[in-house]
């Protein structure tokens, strides 16, 4: 009977400072990790045991909860974390808490064992115990640097990137992002610069129209030679550079051009990019287009954004050769790895401009149907890396979120389609920029623009949801047999046009990429 009653007083509550063996100490101190506040509890701490208790369980509730929305809303609910993700205020807010719950908790744990250890251990002990609480909280402080590191990069990245908290001169309303536009506009640049070469050379220049109510976008792609380029009235270009004749020198030089006398020339010379955002503003001129936004990535950097985001899956349907290495990119379905899909979009071996022109459409369909935000939380610290180093934007801070629904609405719900600037519908030598203005409006808006003052974006209607409408059915003509039609359209005085060059096979109206880019 006495055996019985002193393995119940052992196994009932310790009464506050009545301390336990250093096995069962250790025990109930690894417990605390799982369950923070059950060593309280078995010390008779009830008060700030329950406490610290029913605060870690309503804790688990909520991330219960919140997995159970993520799961059941999918992509939505995925758009919506990473939305806030971007901003500011959240990512310092969510480092903040989760660097008080870390403090909190290895408290916890620490006292856990101050109140449990046996008084007056020996040296052996004390230094098992000591090392024993020191893994106990690694295993809590190990994951909190992580996620800790990992706010604090995207952080610094966001600030490099978009420019902290710069804005664009028009008031940011989270309800209403786009100030009530129907479309937004980026210039979207690819820049060329090596050891072997001058300057920097916009080879890949096109403009991405997007409907911001359904998505649809228009991809304007302009060809690196085009020729005599205008420039808005009354800027320093436009005085060095008169019409008729215009700008000497190709498209893609404007960049540089400016950048060798940036307080001369540049449109605006103290935006931190003054080239990027004159060759924005020159394009958006020449198009008839408000062009509010530019992205430029440097192409060799484009490879390490690719690899960082575990590649692009792209079905070639001819050989496509590269390099001065005799490389080839065979047919198939493939997954291609940075070096490959940058050399699938520079091409020019067997084809030409217009040809890679088309390919660099595609990449940006391939990149926006298949790079998933849980990929760029997988990959964040290779891709925040890459992208620090290779992209500039004058889009800012504030608008990021409203990019990324608008991003998921365009893979979700909108239509990609492409006009490239190309001939034979545009002479490079010599454009009439009045009928490239009227070709783009078309393909926007499906329908020939009213006469427009040259160089003045027109005010007609940009928001219909078919970016191309069927006019041949309003003119009375018959519909094209099914059997006649072609893939592609066949250009007159150029190469048959192949599956491997999309580019030669854009006509004068957008073209859908879901054909072009299978």
């Amino acid at each position: 009977m006495a055996a019985e009653d002193e393995q119940r007083d052992e196994e009932a509550p310790k009464r506050p400072n009545e301390r336990l063996g250093t096995g069962r100490a250790l025990l109930w101190t690894a417990l605390s990790v799982p369950f923070p506040g059950s060593a309280h509890l078995r010390m008779g701490r009830r008060r700030a045991g329950g406490l610290i208790l029913g605060a870690y369980l309503l804790g688990i509730v909520a991330l219960i909860a919140a997995v159970v929305w993520l799961s059941t809303h999918g992509s939505d609910a995925v758009t919506v974390v990473a939305a806030l993700a971007v901003q500011d205020r959240w990512l310092l807010g969510a480092m903040i808490a989760v660097f008080v719950v870390a403090i909190l908790w290895l408290s916890i744990i620490v006292h856990s064992w101050s109140i449990t250890r046996p008084e007056g251990p020996g040296i052996g002990h004390r230094l098992l115990g000591g090392v024993t609480v020191l893994l106990l909280c690694l295993t809590i402080a190990a994951p909190s640097a992580w996620a800790l590191h990992a706010g604090y990069t995207a952080y610094e990245t966001l600030g490099a990137v978009f420019g902290g908290f710069g804005e664009d001169g028009l008031p940011h309303d989270a309800a209403d992002p786009w100030n009530g536009a129907e479309r937004v506009n980026v210039l979207l640049l690819g820049a060329d610069s090596g050891d072997n070469r001058y300057g920097v050379r916009t080879d890949s220049m096109m403009v991405a129209s997007v409907d911001t109510a359904s998505g649809d976008t228009l991809l304007v792609g302009l060809p690196r030679n085009l020729e005599n380029a205008r420039f808005p009235e009354g800027s320093a270009l436009a005085e060095r550079y008169p019409e008729p004749y215009g700008f000497d020198l190709l498209l893609n030089d404007v960049y540089q051009t400016v950048a060798e006398e940036p307080e001369e020339l540049a449109i605006d010379p103290r935006v931190p990019d003054p080239s990027a955002d004159t060759l924005k503003k020159v394009i958006g001129y020449n198009l008839g287009l408000d062009i509010e936004y530019y992205a430029m990535v440097d192409m060799m950097g484009f490879r390490d954004l690719i690899d960082a985001v575990g590649g692009i899956q792209v079905r070639i349907t001819e050989p496509i050769p590269y390099g001065v290495h005799g490389g080839v990119l065979e047919p198939g379905l493939r997954r291609l790895d940075g070096h490959e899909a940058l050399w699938y979009g520079r091409s020019r071996i067997g084809t030409d401009d217009y040809g890679r022109m088309g390919r660099q459409g595609c990449l940006i369909k391939y990149v926006a149907e298949q790079v998933e935000p849980t990929t760029i939380l997988t990959g964040y610290r290779r891709l925040a890396g890459a992208t620090k180093r290779t992209l500039s934007t004058d889009i800012p801070q504030t608008k990021v979120p409203a990019f990324i629904e608008l991003a998921d609405l365009v893979t979700d719900e909108g239509r990609m389609s492409a006009l490239q600037l190309s001939p034979p519908q545009v002479n490079t030598a010599n454009p009439d920029w009045d009928e490239v203005k009227a070709l783009v409006q078309e393909a926007i808006t499906g329908r020939a623009p009213v006469d427009a003052p040259s160089g003045e974006p027109s005010d007609s209607p940009t928001g219909e949801s078919d970016l191309v409408e069927d006019t041949t059915a309003e003119a009375g003509a018959e519909e094209t047999p099914e059997s006649d039609r072609t893939e592609w359209q066949d250009y007159t005085g150029l190469d048959e046009p192949s599956p491997a060059d999309p580019g030669r096979q854009v006509g004068s109206e957008a073209t859908d990429l879901d054909m072009l880019c299978p």
